[in-house]
């Protein structure tokens, strides 16, 4: 198999070398073209186009494969946590009891944030998308904390810097939440662990006992490990990109947040709950919007179903359908829009349109159902998102930092006006 590729333009021949990766992917390595021959490549949206060799993320659409540093995610959700995941993303290894007792100690004394951070969430009226609170109070962190603009600090200061965003994350993710809803807020309880201490900061009510469910603690634990990480999409190229300027951790991180606040990135689980309101509004038909979604002249499109990144099935939402089922069981919850869900799910798994087209429920549909479940409204699933992916963010940043990758700058082939004669006022 050939290690070199040729180009021919012209008349003029160029080699481009092959590289090719630990899964035998392989990539036509086009770094040195516009200096050999003044060309370039066109690939809009990146979709074929690899910015960077990365050790953290194995993803293979076609097979419905998904690996953190070589771990299925299968392995992961069962026998693993968020936090060992968190660590293992980052520090490319899967802790020590020692290594894992310290990184969660560490995370546990970093929970608090500065009081004067509570005056920038004042400044937000409570109509505020909490996705724009949260980058906002992620990138305030350069404030409270300065020396993490230096971009040559030592490996233990920026370790540092880990360690607060991890442990703040949380704390202004359920911030985010009770300025939304005019409540005021609640401080961590280190006495619990990462995600039941979030689920308090979010739910708790003053004066009143809240004590955490288990089994939703759980299923919030699986919907963050399958949300950690995603190879190069838009969120972890923008991370990286931004890094790549020696922006601070906290800066890049809230340009991430800002890119998964899209709806086409981080908005598809709001989409499936506004699509099954819609349904419930016009009936709760749901025969009705299965034949809509077959037949090719309805604009009507079954959102949660299907991805456009796995080709034959989405491996986390195997794994995420039954934390559903176990939450949906345990909570009781008696609501007609996560009727109609269960309905279209079982309607899709069963409908040979469906499964010949490989059309199956997928990770954003399961989590929108939980969300709701739990209480959790349509604008904070976005959030919760950024939840579960901050530790993927830190260790794009952090492997683009440690890989010296030069600063972001793709090229452009422009299609305007010829130079022109600039015309004075009277001739234009």
């Amino acid at each position: 198999m050939s290690n070199v590729a040729e180009l021919k333009v012209d008349g003029k021949s160029y080699e481009l070398p092959i590289i090719e990766g630990s899964e035998k992917e392989r990539a036509i390595d086009i770094s040195k073209l516009r200096a050999q021959s003044g060309l370039i490549t066109i690939d809009p949206g990146f979709k074929n186009t690899g910015s960077t060799t990365s050790s953290i993320t194995f993803l293979d659409g076609e097979q419905g494969i998904l690996r953190y540093r070589g771990y299925s995610i299968e392995d992961l959700a069962e026998k693993s946590s968020f936090l060992e995941v968190a660590y293992l993303l980052i520090y490319g290894v899967l802790p020590k009891k020692d290594e894992f007792d310290t990184f969660k100690r560490d995370i546990t004394t970093h929970t608090l944030v500065h009081e004067d951070i509570k005056k920038i969430l004042d400044g937000f009226p409570s109509n505020s998308h909490p996705m724009g609170t949260l980058s906002s109070l992620v990138c305030s962190l350069t404030a409270f904390y300065p020396e993490s603009l230096d971009p040559n600090r030592s490996w233990e200061a920026t370790n540092m810097s880990i360690i607060r965003i991890l442990a703040k994350m949380p704390t202004f993710a359920a911030w985010a939440y009770k300025n939304e809803v005019g409540h005021p807020v609640n401080y961590p309880d280190n006495s619990l662990d990462y995600c039941s201490n979030f689920l308090k900061m979010m739910f708790a009510l003053p004066a009143e006992q809240y004590d955490v469910d288990p089994v939703v603690a759980d299923a919030l634990d699986k919907l963050l490990i399958l949300h950690a990480d995603h190879e190069q999409n838009c969120s972890a190229s923008t991370v990286r990109i931004v890094g790549s300027s020696k922006a601070s951790l906290y800066a890049s991180v809230s340009a991430g947040i800002n890119a998964l606040w899209g709806p086409l990135h981080g908005g598809a689980n709001q989409a499936v709950i506004e699509m099954l309101e819609n349904i419930k509004a016009d009936g709760g038909d749901v025969k009705k919007y299965i034949d809509k979604a077959k037949d090719k002249d309805d604009s009507f499109r079954l959102m949660g179903f299907g991805h456009r990144v796995y080709k034959n099935f989405d491996p986390r939402a195997r794994i995420i359908k039954k934390a559903a089922d176990d939450v949906l069981s345990k909570l009781g919850v008696q609501d007609p829009v996560l009727d109609i869900a269960k309905g279209l799910e079982e309607a899709a798994l069963n409908d040979d349109y469906f499964v010949e087209r490989k059309l199956y429920p997928n990770v954003d549909f399961y989590s929108g159902i939980i969300y709701r479940a739990m209480g959790i409204p349509t604008e904070m699933f976005t959030v919760m998102f950024a939840l579960g992916r901050l530790p993927g963010w830190i260790a794009q940043w952090k492997e683009m930092r440690e890989n010296n990758e030069p600063i972001g700058r793709p090229r452009q082939i422009y299609v305007g006006s010829n130079q022109r004669t600039y015309p004075s006022i009277d001739e234009r």
